[in-house]
């Protein structure tokens, strides 16, 4: 983990895009914005031997990045650090727009 110190202010990226007006229609549109540590599958009978103290173990090595999502579809990866005593993600690598729209669910 690091700290924040260094990081570029996140409002200067939204005030590029507010002054554009084909971004304005869609900036009020909430989205759910998740950060997946790993994942693994287990059995029913797994889960329900879960205590307190078990550890389960992901598919992720500890030095890997974090896929960072929106509404469920990749956007980007990333690395934990803190901000003033919380979490937070530092983008390392924006997916692109093949992997970006992999994802999402195609309506016809």
């Amino acid at each position: 983990m690091s700290d924040m110190s260094e990081a570029p202010k996140v409002e200067s990226a939204i005030g590029r895009l507010n002054g554009n007006p084909q971004y304005h229609l869609l900036s009020n549109i909430p989205v759910r914005l998740s950060v997946e540590v790993g994942s693994t599958s287990l059995r029913l009978s797994e889960i329900m031997d879960l205590s307190e103290g078990s550890i389960v173990e992901l598919d992720r090595q500890a030095d890997d990045l974090l896929d960072i999502m929106v509404n469920g579809a990749l956007i980007a990866r990333g690395e934990v650090v803190t901000v003033n005593g919380r979490y937070g993600v530092r983008v390392v690598d924006v997916a692109n727009t093949e992997t970006m729209m992999a994802g999402v669910e195609r309506r016809s």
